[in-house]
């Protein structure tokens, strides 16, 4: 029994043993089989991903360069191996660059031929491709560079690091579509092999694109996309862009489903917000197998610069239609394609032959039927003449076009910047009319010139003999064929050094000549006595042309009649001297006996030594009036002479206007309260005052009155008024008496002037030198009949009173 169950026992735990070994074994193959299951399933996930990669790669209108062997220190010019993806079309338009390449790698060749060219950076700033990309692979360094072609081709490079990688995007911007097909982007026969090898690098080169990347499924869900595209759209992550299944706007989703409809590439420029701003994109969306891919790249700048383009070829038109000249642009095929008002009007074409941009030969043509062209023996020989300057591109002559309706036309031609020529009409029918007219007047003022007494010589800025007259050679005695044109300065000096030595004063003269600055460009004044004891005086002038003119005028005769006059000037100053010496000694020695006269009279009106009967009474007061205005008149004799000898000093101060008006007029009438003619002062007693001497002023007023009292008669008024007026004071003396004739005004100021028989005329000439050493002036005002007026003009400040301060 023991046996039994012990054999039972046995076999028991061998079957355990066996169940346990199958339970283990099946579960052993179904982990392998599960591994396989993910193994596939995550292969088949990096096959989609390739080739979504892929279509989207293809889609790409430039190529990639890929280095896998990163160089720890390349040098400069070292390109390396990179690997080359892109559409055939793009690498055949980057080819177009190698002519200059030694290398027998594409990629390289494409390197070496764009590394010639001159580009910017990002910033503006001119750099090269050869140091950007040594900087690239060895440290990893970004870059982006826009390079312009001589023929007008932008070539736009950027740079990224993927991983391990180095990766160069290159794009021609002329080229943006793609071959027919998804596949038929890819160059080469075993794209797929290279991609299958490194798929990881594949997309690190798309996740690095300087530009948005994704693709949708066939429900136009988002499936993938780059970190650009994640970065415009604010998408913290794929997962999340996935999960909201973020698409760029609407119209990208319909631009897609139109692609997977049509089953070929879709293409359109428009606007739309990427990272918060309104960018200006160029969206290409291409069918691709499960899906559609698309890749949108940023051109803003280009767009705003082919506007800018755009905005500044239409201000260059413009420019030209205001311009006076014809100008015509015909392209590289002979046909107008640009020209201006100026050139519809000249020509009279009607706008609907230019409307169809007729080619060179057939407006040639046009023109001929019209009889607007020159006349030509042969027509056809000269119509090939022209049509041949466009195989030239140097030195393209200008004609002189005389048309049948006598007007001259100057025809100039260059090359056009993007082929073919631009002419250039210039209508100078009246610029060589008044040439020809210029030449005649040049001709008559030379005529003009030899008939003048003066000398006249031009030279020119550098010193040459431009033009001489008669007078010229006379003056200097020189024959005609001595002078010649363009005879240098020297050897004209030389010529006249016989009668003026002077080398000084002629390298002056020469100075005013040749030296062109503002300085030296003024007129020079100068006279010249010569051996011969005559005397030349000469002036330089500078004219408009930048030509010199000298003048030459033979003052001898008044020269000598200057001294004569000189002469006679010193006797009538020292015949003046004797006068005023002999006008003192005169008033001194009358004036001792005026005084004993004049007491002697006043003592007897007072009766010291006895009564007076009214006879004798009214003779000592007529002897008393005399004797005043005798000693009046000698004390003005005596202030004329002193003025007139410059003797007299004015003693400054302020002085109140007013106040002295009113003593000025009190002084007046006691002496002449028998004349009944009423004195009226029209004043302001604020008037204020002004700097002046008292004691003239006062003296001016007086003499004024008295001037007014001895014209006016009963009935009449006198009135003394004064205003201030912009720094001046006005002070008038007017009466309304019997007036003055206009001779007599011309005279009134004179010494020993009088309008009757009462005064020697000394009052209104010390009025106005008294008034005119302060700085003013007098202005008299009259008809007859009608009173006078004198007004003077008296400055609130005086000359000796601003020097003082």
């Amino acid at each position: 029994m023991d046996g039994g169950f012990a054999s039972l026992l046995v076999a028991g735990g061998s079957a355990s043993i066996a169940i346990a070994a199958l339970l283990w074994a099946l579960r052993v193959t179904d982990g392998a089989r599960g591994g396989v299951d993910a193994w596939k399933k995550r292969a088949r996930e990096l096959e989609d991903k390739i080739a979504w990669a892929d279509a989207i790669f293809g889609a790409h209108p430039g190529v990639v360069l890929i280095w896998e062997d990163a160089l720890t220190n390349p040098g400069e010019g070292d390109w390396g191996k990179p690997r080359i993806y892109g559409s055939p079309l793009a690498l055949a338009s980057l080819l177009r660059f190698s002519d200059q390449a030694v290398a027998a790698e594409p990629a390289v060749r494409i390197l070496q031929g764009l590394s010639v060219f001159d580009g910017t950076d990002a910033t503006g700033a001119a750099t090269r491709l050869s140091p950007a990309i040594t900087r690239l692979r060895r440290d990893g360094a970004a870059f982006s560079i826009k390079i312009s072609t001589p023929d007008g081709v932008y070539v736009e490079i950027d740079g990224r690091t993927a991983g391990s990688r180095a990766v160069a995007w290159i794009l021609d911007a002329s080229v943006r579509g793609v071959e027919e097909g998804a596949a038929g982007g890819r160059i080469g026969s075993g794209g797929h092999e290279v991609i299958a090898r490194d798929p990881a690098a594949f997309l690190e080169m798309w996740n690095g694109a300087p530009f948005m990347a994704w693709r949708v499924n066939g429900a136009l869900k988002l499936e993938w996309a780059n970190p650009n595209y994640l970065a415009a759209l604010e998408a913290k992550g794929l997962d999340q862009a996935l999960a909201r299944n973020l698409q760029l706007d609407q119209s990208a989703t319909d631009l897609a489903r139109k692609a997977i409809e049509l089953g070929e590439a879709v293409e359109e420029t428009r606007s739309a917000v990427v990272g918060g701003q309104l960018r200006t994109l160029r969206i290409r969306m291409s069918p691709v197998a499960g899906g559609a891919a698309g890749i949108a790249i940023d051109v803003t700048e280009s767009e705003a610069a082919r506007d800018q383009l755009a905005k500044q070829q239409r201000a260059y038109d413009e420019t030209l239609n205001h311009l006076a000249e014809g100008i015509a642009v015909f392209d590289a095929g002979k046909r107008l394609v640009f020209y201006n008002r100026a050139f519809e009007a000249m020509w009279g074409l009607e706008p609907a032959f230019l409307a169809d941009k007729p080619v060179h030969a057939a407006w040639l043509d046009h023109l001929k039927e019209k009889r607007k062209l020159p006349a030509h023996a042969n027509y056809a020989e000269w119509r090939a003449r022209e049509l041949a300057l466009y195989q030239e591109h140097n030195n393209l002559p200008e004609d002189l076009w005389v048309l049948p309706d006598s007007r001259m036309l100057r025809v100039a031609r260059q090359p056009h910047p993007n082929g073919g020529m631009l002419m250039i009409f210039s209508d100078i029918t009246n610029e060589v009319a008044l040439k020809s007219q210029y030449d005649a007047l040049v001709q008559t003022q030379k005529a003009a010139l030899d008939k003048l007494h003066e000398g006249i010589v031009v030279f020119g800025l550098d010193g040459r003999l431009k033009l001489s007259n008669a007078a010229f050679h006379a003056m200097w005695k020189l024959e005609a064929p001595q002078l010649e044109n363009d005879m240098a300065f020297e050897k004209v000096v030389e010529l006249c050094q016989q009668l003026f030595h002077d080398k000084a004063e002629w390298a002056r003269v020469r100075g005013r000549i040749t030296d062109p600055s503002p300085e030296a460009r003024t007129e020079y004044r100068g006279e010249m006595r010569r051996s011969d004891e005559s005397v030349l005086k000469f002036l330089t002038r500078p004219l408009p042309d930048g030509a010199t003119l000298v003048a030459f005028q033979d003052i001898t005769a008044d020269r000598r009649v200057e001294e004569a006059l000189r002469e006679r000037a010193e006797a009538f100053e020292q015949a003046d001297q004797l006068k005023g010496q002999f006008v003192e000694n005169v008033s001194y020695q009358l004036r001792n006996p005026l005084q004993a006269i004049y007491g002697n009279a006043e003592l007897l009106q007072a009766r010291v030594f006895g009564p007076l009967n009214d006879r004798q009474v009214e003779q000592v007061g007529s002897i008393i009036e005399a004797s005043s205005n005798l000693s009046k008149l000698i004390d003005n004799i005596l202030d004329v002479a002193m003025v007139e000898a410059g003797n007299v000093a004015l003693d400054i101060a302020p002085m109140d206007i007013y106040e002295t008006i009113g003593e000025s007029v009190q002084m007046a009438a006691s002496k002449a309260r028998d004349t009944e003619v009423p004195i009226r002062v029209k004043c302001d007693p604020q008037i204020g005052a002004i700097n002046a001497d008292q004691k003239r002023i006062t003296q001016v007023i007086v003499n004024l009155l008295s001037n007014a009292l001895r014209h006016t008669e009963r009935g009449d008024t006198i009135t003394v008024s004064a205003e201030r007026l912009d720094g001046v004071v006005r002070l008038t003396v007017q009466d309304t008496g019997k007036g003055m004739g206009f001779d007599a005004q011309a005279r009134a100021f004179d010494s020993f002037q009088s309008g009757d028989r009462r005064g020697a005329g000394l009052g209104l000439a010390l009025v106005r030198s008294f008034v005119e050493m302060h700085g003013g002036w007098v202005a008299l005002q009259s008809e007859p009949g009608r009173g006078v007026t004198v007004t003077c003009h008296l400055p609130a400040s005086t000359p000796a009173a601003r020097e003082a301060a």
